[in-house]
């Protein structure tokens, strides 16, 4: 510490220099070659032990959510669409998946700020909740209880629907209750066959208390998540675009003004309806890339969403068309 005599790693276990180097730099504000001085090591192994407790999880760096909510564009998003709180990262010169990780980063940071205790939070699924949940830092909410709202399903990256829930609860310090049932079945009768079952239909009325919800939305490209997962055929996709569909939110397909199509899936699905997802206390929607602006548009315009995390780009695009 601040006047102690030099002292060398011989008498500092190794698990300790580490904490000990992480205190000297972050809380006491000495620099490499100080740090080095006092403990008699290299600079070089400072630097490595730095980055040890970075990887070991000793250090967590975090930027104030205001730098992000009060940017520009941020406001400029809230004042023209309406919503509560956006949150912009930067992205000059971040290739696609640089950017996607930074949004990404950012709705981890930001979510719990979000969430108060007693909240039932529903959660979507995708690769963009499911690499928040994988990324978000353990903290402890009271009473918070985490919903998955779509049933289970294949998908391309991986994981589970449920993978989803479960992981972001267990980071949230959370209750969680997933779905145990497919999203989509083979025919109407036995999905509805299965809604009545006295499980699936206490599962289901339970998603109906969420007060807030965590999406991404989904594209109708012909490499949409929703085709990949096997939720939707690629003639589904092409009937559905027929029938004017811009987004998918929740497996269920919306137009360019969010408002749900009826189709030959809705039937067969097992999930919340749309309708519920509108009016809720939150809608937080991450949209990590510019493929996604007619999509992010058509939630917002459908009352879906009331915080949004984005990049900068992408802001600027949705500014500029919406």
């Amino acid at each position: 510490m601040v006047g102690t005599k030099r002292r060398t790693t011989g008498r500092i276990s190794g698990e300790n220099v580490v904490i000990e180097v992480a205190w000297m730099y972050y809380h006491e504000g000495l620099n490499q070659k100080e740090i080095a001085d006092r403990l008699g090591i290299s600079r070089a192994t400072v630097v490595n032990y730095l980055q040890e407790a970075r990887e070991r999880g000793f250090i967590r760096i975090t930027l104030a959510s205001s730098a992000f909510t009060t940017h520009r564009a941020a406001v400029e998003l809230c004042e023209k669409f309406g919503l509560t709180s956006a949150y912009v990262v930067p992205d000059e010169g971040a290739d696609v998946e640089t950017a996607f990780y930074r949004v990404v980063r950012g709705a981890a940071e930001w979510l719990p700020e979000l969430l108060e205790a007693g909240d039932r939070l529903g959660v979507a699924w995708g690769r963009t909740i499911y690499e928040l949940a994988e990324i978000s830092e353990e903290t402890r909410i009271d009473d918070l209880t985490v919903l998955q709202l779509v049933g289970s399903m294949a998908t391309p990256y991986g994981f589970t629907a449920e993978a989803c829930s479960t992981r972001l609860a267990q980071r949230l310090g959370a209750r969680c209750f997933n779905l145990h049932a497919p999203a989509v079945l083979t025919n109407a009768g036995l999905a509805a066959a299965l809604r009545a079952e006295p499980i699936i239909h206490d599962q289901l009325e339970r998603l109906e208390t969420c007060n807030k919800f965590l999406f991404s939305v989904g594209t109708c490209l012909p490499d949409s998540h929703v085709v990949g997962s096997g939720v939707a055929t690629v003639e589904d996709l092409e009937w559905y675009i027929g029938q004017g569909a811009t987004a998918v939110l929740c497996g269920r397909f919306i137009d360019a003004e969010g408002r749900g199509i009826p189709g030959p899936l809705d039937e067969r699905m097992i999930g919340i309806p749309l309708e519920k997802l509108v009016g809720l206390d939150q809608g937080i929607l991450v949209t990590p890339g510019t493929d996604k602006v007619e999509a992010t548009l058509a939630a917002i315009r459908g009352g879906y969403v009331s915080h949004m995390v984005t990049s900068l780009g992408v802001a600027q695009e949705l500014l500029e068309k919406g």
